[in-house]
């Protein structure tokens, strides 16, 4: 399946892995790269030595085009966007931040960036600063989406733009990319999609437990990472979106993000404090020590899931390979069979 997507990032389907904070690691990143889409490695969690292994580790276990993710408002975002960049990975994907800078060294080498974006001033602006792409989530999403759902705003980016577009939010199958490229994408990225493989590296019990929900079992909250986003409705993620943390929390919760990512304290609070509050930032820190609790552990009572409203179509785990030649496989029949339902113009009744 060719498309705008297939075409710019040299890859056979037209279909990315989101990059998931503890979750889009090497062996999920390369199963995606080697069954046809392209992988995205999440760099939130990393020092910048440990960012320049795993891409190693990435490059060991395939030799097809793969990427790395930033989320710009993170400490240390910058250190490992550029480690990336020293490292010539072929993509890089930012989001919540400018990446007019990223843009331009990536290009220097032939690197194509992509731009994820939820409204049309950003991408207006992604589109001006050079974007080779953009990654346009809608509120269906897992994590931070749009206000807007994704049938609304695709179309609506789409109108404004020339750049190809890689729609994201509540895709997880042949019908969700065929519906995506009629809307105006010219791909897909899935995140609760992939989460649920047997190359994914999240606890056994997690998914298994996660399989079990329902498009009714997430919650909308500003109050579990500091932003706006949907996460699997479970007691931890109820706790924090009604309570606020306390104090020790908070400098508890910085001291372990200090630890996580290798980052001077000052820099830490002074970098949190240009985008969000301390409230915020503590809050940032608490979602990631719940992300992990779930992940590591499969602990869903004290820790926490990003959990798209897709969750409700999800009924099994199978391998990359499987869900992205399903994918692609399904949107081919969906989108024939909805060419036979037109009846033809000259028909009477």
């Amino acid at each position: 399946m060719k498309t705008r997507m297939t075409e710019l990032l040299g890859i056979k389907y037209p279909i990315m892995l989101a990059g998931m904070a503890f979750v889009s690691l090497p062996k999920l990143v390369a199963a995606v790269s080697n069954a046809g889409g392209i992988g995205m490695l999440n760099s939130v969690t990393y020092t910048p030595d440990q960012m320049k292994d795993v891409i190693k580790q990435v490059k060991s276990l395939t030799d097809k085009p793969f990427g790395v993710n930033a989320t710009l408002i993170m400490p240390n975002a910058r250190e490992n966007v550029e480690v990336a960049l020293e490292e010539k990975v072929p993509i890089l994907n930012f989001a919540l931040g400018k990446g007019d800078w990223i843009i331009k060294a990536a290009h220097e080498y032939g690197g194509k960036v992509l731009a994820t974006v939820a409204i049309e001033k950003h991408a207006r602006r992604a589109e001006s600063d050079g974007a080779d792409a953009l990654v346009v989530t809608g509120h269906e999403a897992a994590a931070h989406g749009a206000d807007t759902g994704t049938l609304v705003l695709i179309p609506l980016i789409a109108r404004q733009t020339k750049l190809p577009i890689i729609a994201a939010g509540g895709l997880c199958d042949g019908r969700g990319l065929a519906a995506a490229l009629v809307l105006g994408a010219d791909g897909i990225s899935m995140g609760t999609r992939f989460m649920l493989t047997q190359e994914c590296g999240m606890h056994e019990k997690a998914k298994e437990l996660s399989l079990k929900a329902t498009v009714d079992d997430t919650i909308c909250s500003d109050k579990i990472d500091g932003l706006p986003g949907r996460w699997l409705k479970n007691p931890a993620a109820i706790k924090m979106a009604k309570g606020r943390p306390s104090l020790l929390q908070a400098l508890s919760s910085a001291m372990r993000i200090k630890s996580m990512i290798d980052v001077p304290f000052f820099k830490l609070f002074l970098g949190g404090l240009k985008q969000r509050g301390v409230q915020d930032l503590a809050r940032q820190a608490l979602s990631l020590k719940g992300l992990q609790v779930a992940i590591d552990n499969g602990d869903l009572e004290t820790g926490v899931l990003p959990m798209s409203q897709a969750i409700g179509l999800i009924k099994d785990i199978p391998t990359c390979k499987e869900v992205i030649e399903r994918t692609v496989a399904e949107a081919q029949e969906v989108l024939e069979t909805v060419r036979k339902k037109l009846l033809p113009e000259n028909r009477r009744d």
